[in-house]
């Protein structure tokens, strides 16, 4: 299972505005695993950068005056792509921008869609935490994972985070780094020794059972009788 991270920089928010990409960032991975295989590039945008944007990415004319165009680069990222699931925070905002780059290039790639899957994360975001906050620094804190080096956006340290993001949304695993070498523990099952320790049973006194079913009460009235532990113990009886 082939997944790439992609995020984008830009000149602005709005391609219809002659706004243009002024860095890619994605990383891969494969069955869960980060390969190594990123791809990343800054590009010449050959137009004046949005002072709003700058605050965000810091990247200024100067710095990317010699950087390739994305004409230079797009049939690389089209490859690199091609086929792959392409999990995106805001995904509509990044493809829009790559959609209208290979537009302006009279390219056939011009619906991303139609070659990659493409995944909002920020969509799979909502769904999980309604009504909450769910930016990626956000999703950072919530998930406890270390955001510190984004003082500013970029598309290759975004990408990074996201991926460690997605994959604490989708299954827990909390390392991104794996050993090379390493393949798939298989755990065998350990029997224990008949004659180990008897662990102690500890049963609640009479006052801890009597606080035990003021709250039991208490649940069953604020859910109108649907206290699930009422209804166990009442079956169990």
């Amino acid at each position: 299972m082939r997944q790439i991270i992609l995020d984008t920089e830009t000149t602005g928010l709005e391609p219809k505005q002659g706004h243009r990409i002024i860095e890619v960032g994605c990383v891969e991975l494969v069955n869960r695993r980060l390969t190594g295989n990123n791809f990343h590039y800054y590009l010449n945008p050959q137009r004046d950068i949005d002072e709003g944007a700058v605050e965000v990415h810091g990247l200024t004319a100067e710095f990317l005056a010699d950087k390739p165009l994305y004409e230079n680069i797009a049939e690389e990222l089209f490859e690199y792509l091609k086929g792959a699931e392409v999990i995106i925070h805001n995904a509509a905002f990044d493809v829009g921008f790559i959609n209208h780059e290979y537009s302006l290039m009279g390219s056939d790639h011009t619906d991303m869609a139609s070659w990659c899957e493409v995944t909002d994360s920020l969509h799979m975001a909502r769904k999980m935490f309604p009504g909450q906050r769910n930016s990626l620094d956000a999703l950072c804190k919530r998930f406890e994972i270390d955001n510190s080096q984004r003082t500013l956006h970029g598309a290759l340290l975004d990408a990074e985070i996201l991926a460690d993001v997605y994959l604490m949304m989708t299954g827990g695993q909390n390392s991104l780094f794996a050993d090379e070498h390493q393949t798939d523990t298989v755990f065998e099952p350990k029997m224990l020794d008949k004659n180990r320790q008897l662990l102690p049973v500890i049963k609640a006194n009479s006052d801890e059972l009597e606080k035990h079913a003021e709250r039991m009460e208490m649940i069953n009235k604020a859910s109108g009788g649907q206290c699930v532990w009422d209804k166990i113990n009442q079956t169990a009886q």
